[in-house]
């Protein structure tokens, strides 16, 4: 019954958000009584939480955590999870968006247990792409890029795209920002200047040679 109170809660607040899915649709939908609801959660708040800390951050890891972690670079994870992504949504014809941004844009400044729980979850992604920066940089790979900026780039260009596609129904945001990456790599993987020429202003962080 838990496991399809969270469920139903999930994708309730994925298509509709946490504010306008109401604790009697929730329990209609999922087909159980108050009583039984509140024995696993006292509040609409503890279901969120736990959306949040068991749905959510679950999404995270199967969709970028453990394929960067599998992958032969971070590049090639980061490239892996865009193109994914985008089929994906190609397929399924319709964008709901991501659920970690859908949920961070509409509860961060709703309460701090909320905003504590998402900021929790940004950051173990951010950090399982730095960490392969920091495994490639072991073998040799991305010696000038810092993991920790890479990281934050990553997926602030991913969340971002993601917004842009939700609001224009189209996966093509994705593909535009994958492509930007790809030329962000192949700058960063150019000779490197000769002596007196004049210097060109970066504005991307590096992903740095492979």
């Amino acid at each position: 019954m838990r496991r399809k109170v969270l469920d139903v809660a999930e994708a309730a607040f994925q298509a509709r958000g946490y504010h306008a899915s109401s604790l009697g649709d929730l329990m209609a939908a999922a087909g159980v009584s108050g009583g039984a609801l509140h024995h696993h959660f006292p509040t609409k708040k503890a279901l969120a939480l736990a959306v949040i800390e068991e749905r959510v951050a679950a999404a995270v890891d199967e969709t970028w955590i453990a394929p960067v972690r599998r992958a032969a670079s971070a590049r090639e994870g980061v490239r892996q999870v865009f193109e994914a992504v985008a089929a994906e949504l190609e397929q399924q014809g319709f964008v709901r968006g991501c659920p970690l941004n859908n949920l961070a844009h509409e509860l961060s400044l709703a309460d701090p247990e909320f905003r504590i729980a998402l900021a929790g979850i940004f950051s173990a992604w951010r950090q399982a792409i730095a960490d392969k920066i920091s495994a490639d940089q072991q073998e040799g790979r991305e010696q000038a890029t810092d993991p920790q900026h890479f990281a934050v780039f990553a997926v602030a260009a991913y969340s971002g795209a993601m917004s842009m596609a939700k609001t224009a129904q189209d996966a093509g945001p994705l593909r535009d920002c994958l492509a930007a990456l790809e030329r962000c790599a192949s700058q960063a993987t150019s000779p490197q200047r000769e002596p007196g020429t004049r210097r060109r202003r970066r504005v991307l962080p590096r992903f740095g040679t492979s």
